[in-house]
C-alpha cells in the first residue's frame, strides 16, 4: 500500500466514531484506514471492491470492512449508504473479538435476502448510533460504543454460526473455545517478553503438538505470524509516543530486533514505522 492510499479519519465529537449519513459519496477511489468502517446499504446497484474482489449490494445488505482493509466505492446511487468507521482498538482489547478476529476479517457483505433479521437489528442500531450523533446528548459516546459492540456481537455470532462448522469436530462454543481465548490472553499479558509456542502451550495446559493443531485451525494463522501481528499493534500505540524513538518502540512491544521489527511492520501495515509515525501525526 502507498502512502497516499491512506486515508485520514477525523472522529471528531464522539472519541473513534465518525458517522457519515449525508453527502455520502458516490464512488471513492481504493484506500485504507486504520478504522473499521460498516456500511447500511439503502439503495439497490452499489457496488464496492475489497481486496481484490468486487462486491454488489442491494437494498438493506451491510458491507463489513475491517481495519487497514484497501477498499474502493465502485458507485452507489445519491443517498444510496450511509456508514460509521469506528477505532480498531474497540476491536484489538476484546479478547472474544481477538478470537475469532480470523472468521470476522472474511465477512464483508451480509446480505438481507439471506439473513433479513441479522441485517434489520444491525440497521437498527446504525440509526440509533446516527441518532445519538445528531442529538449530541450527554453520555453520547459511551451510548454509542454501547452500539457498536452490539453490532459486532451480532456480526460474530453471524460468523460462528456460517463458517463455525468449517472445522469439523470440535466447538467454539466449548473447551477448543476456551483454550483459544486462554491463548490469545496469555499472548496479549506477555507478548512484550520473549515468548514461545512451547511455552504458551506449557501455559494453557496443552501439548506443543495439540497447541499448534488447535492455534491453526482456529486462528487460521502460524503462532509466529499471530504474535508479530500483536506486537505490531502495540508498536502503534508506543509510536504515538514521539519521546519515544523507534528502537524503543521495537523493544518495548516484544521484537528483539530492529531488522525483525522493520520487516514484521511492513509486511503488516505496508509501511515502515518512520513513515507510520508521521501518518499517525498527521492523523492528530
Amino acid at each position: 500500500m502507498k502512502n497516499d492510499e491512506k486515508e485520514i479519519i477525523k472522529y471528531g465529537a464522539l472519541s473513534g466514531i465518525s458517522i457519515t449519513y449525508e453527502n455520502v459519496p458516490t464512488h471513492f477511489p481504493a484506500h485504507w484506514h486504520s478504522a473499521a468502517e460498516f456500511t447500511a446499504v439503502r439503495k439497490d446497484n452499489c457496488s464496492f471492491r475489497i481486496g481484490d474482489t468486487e462486491y454488489r449490494a442491494s437494498k438493506g445488505d451491510l458491507v463489513l470492512i475491517w481495519p487497514r482493509e484497501l477498499h474502493e466505492i465502485i458507485s452507489t446511487p445519491e443517498e444510496g449508504t450511509f456508514f460509521i468507521q469506528f477505532s480498531p482498538v474497540l476491536l484489538e482489547q476484546n479478547l472474544d473479538l481477538v478470537a475469532i478476529s480470523r472468521l470476522m476479517n472474511q465477512c464483508h457483505v451480509i446480505r438481507a435476502d439471506t439473513e433479513p433479521e441479522i441485517t434489520a437489528q444491525i440497521s437498527e442500531k446504525m440509526n440509533k448510533i446516527r441518532d445519538i450523533f445528531e442529538n449530541r446528548d450527554y453520555l453520547s459516546e459511551t451510548r454509542c460504543k454501547v452500539l457498536i459492540y452490539e453490532i459486532l456481537l451480532l456480526v460474530g455470532e453471524y460468523v460462528l454460526r456460517e463458517r463455525g462448522e468449517s472445522f469439523g469436530e470440535g466447538d467454539l462454543s466449548g473447551q477448543a473455545w476456551s483454550y483459544i481465548r486462554n491463548i490469545c490472553n496469555y499472548i496479549a499479558e506477555n507478548s512484550s517478553e520473549k515468548l514461545t509456542e512451547t511455552e504458551v502451550a506449557s501455559a494453557v495446559g496443552l501439548s506443543p503438538y495439540y497447541f499448534s493443531k488447535l492455534f491453526g485451525k482456529y486462528m487460521q494463522t502460524s503462532f509466529p505470524g499471530y504474535l508479530a501481528g500483536v506486537r505490531v499493534r502495540t508498536a502503534i500505540r508506543l509510536l504515538a509516543d514521539e519521546d519515544l524513538t523507534i528502537t524503543e518502540c521495537a523493544f518495548q512491544s516484544g521484537f528483539q530486533s530492529t531488522t525483525t521489527f522493520n520487516k514484521a511492520f511492513r509486511e503488516i501495515t505496508g509501511y515502515s514505522p518512520r513513515e507510520y509515525r508521521k501518518l499517525q501525526a498527521a492523523d492528530r
